[in-house]
């Protein structure tokens, strides 16, 4: 399977070339277009708990799209709900924890699970929920904005905030935290953060989908008195 990314890091669209008889597991929404002669199978992965498990704390889809090339191979396009960047990384016995909605796509050799990020972060409006994706295969996983890569040494801490984590290799410790006391947390426009510690890789997106809605509400039309929708206009 080889995958070019294009339009990056704004509009990212991977374009998967698969070869004769080859398959890549997809995120539900994830297609844009196809060859013909693919095939779809869609099928509750790893059977219903474990599929119940990816889907309520992993935040994916129940459901796992597998994408079978026909014998002349074949391509298709992937693309995230929301703008922003794809990374393509390989896996080779190793393993990442992805923040739920990163996981685009896979190759059958990578093996889908979901990782507890601590029960104090189940009621927290930004908890940590993680995939858990090992194995040895092709790992396509996106962004909301554009990725940005750190390498952290062994002993290296480093704070995130849980909006902006996409994703680290298994066995560098975490913790959840909220950032200063509870004041600062509610009124300061910062909410959970994690520390992460090296050695190991680590990727984050320049923006956050918390960050972005806690802008855009207060900014919607307000319903009028009967349940409508009010519109200000002004003539001057």
């Amino acid at each position: 399977m080889e995958i070019e990314i294009k339009y990056r890091p704004s509009y990212s669209l991977a374009v998967t070339r698969l070869t004769p008889g080859e398959a890549v597991q997809v995120e539900a929404g994830a297609m844009v277009g196809m060859t013909a002669g693919i095939t779809l199978e869609t099928k509750a992965k790893g059977g219903i708990l474990k599929s119940l498990a990816r889907s309520v704390l992993g935040g994916e889809s129940f459901f796992v799209n597998t994408y079978r090339a026909p014998a002349q191979g074949g391509e298709i396009l992937l693309a995230p709900p929301l703008p922003g960047d794809m990374i393509v990384r390989p896996l080779q016995g190793e393993t990442f924890l992805v923040q739920s909605g990163s996981y685009v796509a896979s190759s059958e050799g990578v093996e889908l699970d979901t990782k507890w990020g601590g029960a104090k972060t189940f009621f927290a409006r930004e908890g940590l929920f993680m995939l858990r994706a090992s194995g040895t295969g092709t790992l396509l996983l996106s962004s909301y904005g554009a990725i940005h890569e750190m390498d952290l040494e062994a002993g290296q801490t480093y704070t995130v905030d849980t909006g902006h984590l996409v994703a680290f290799t298994d066995g560098m410790g975490f913790q959840v935290r909220r950032i200063g006391g509870l004041k600062s947390t509610l009124f300061s426009g910062e909410g959970l953060v994690v520390d992460l510690t090296g050695p190991g890789r680590l990727l984050l997106q320049t923006r956050s989908e918390d960050a972005f809605l806690s802008w855009l509400i207060p900014r919607l039309p307000k319903p009028d008195s009967g349940g409508k929708r009010g519109v200000s206009i002004s003539l001057g």
